[in-house]
């Protein structure tokens, strides 16, 4: 009897298991309070642009370093991170700086992270395989299309934290191939564009 107890009690509990954290338990208070500022952002700006998703958001925290999560799915109407991943910054946002300060740029062929919102768009097969095009839509990232800015994934990003840094991209968000498929399961699965926020 008491194995079966135990048997019903683990089958439950990995039936009921779904990716939510809580944003203290992953987040300091100053990232969860940048988080926080960009998600009210993203809420305004979809309240009256109704093409994009008041349900979904993508958000890059560039000053957390790059061996750590940094990409965050999030639930606008339940206010919590469904997932998180890590993602590679452009090489070019390398400063060699101490205290990991990066630099950023909108300039074609400069390899750099832009910083703002984007649009995912439609995907493509490309060098990487499945990617999805990024429009920016702010002043600092409106040259995404011109620069081939897109969401990809590449086998060199680790799925799991490091404790060192992580290979860098030519200014892409580039994730883990498991990441990818589930992020590629928000994007086709929404019925209106989801919005991606780069900041720092």
């Amino acid at each position: 009897m008491r194995i079966f107890l135990m048997a019903l009690l683990f089958s439950l509990s990995s039936f009921t298991a779904v990716n939510v954290w809580e944003e203290n338990e992953i987040l300091s208070e100053v990232e969860f309070a940048r988080l926080t500022e960009h998600v009210s952002e993203i809420k305004a700006y979809t309240s009256t642009n109704h093409k994009y998703s008041n349900k979904i958001a993508f958000l890059v925290d560039m000053k957390i370093k790059s061996g750590k999560n940094r990409f965050f799915v999030y639930d606008l109407e339940n206010n919590q991170i469904l997932d998180q991943g890590l993602v590679a910054h452009g090489s070019g946002s390398e400063t060699g700086i101490k205290g990991d300060i990066l630099q950023f740029s909108n300039t074609p062929n400069s390899n750099c992270t832009s910083l703002g919102r984007y649009s995912v768009e439609k995907p493509y097969k490309g060098v990487f395989g499945k990617a999805f095009r990024l429009a920016g839509l702010d002043e600092t990232n409106n040259n995404a299309m011109k620069r081939a800015i897109v969401l990809h994934h590449y086998k060199e990003v680790p799925s799991d934290e490091q404790g060192y840094y992580i290979i860098n991209s030519h200014g892409c968000p580039m994730v883990n191939e498991a990441f990818f498929k589930r992020l590629e399961k928000y994007i086709e699965s929404s019925n209106s564009k989801i919005l991606l926020s780069v900041y720092y």
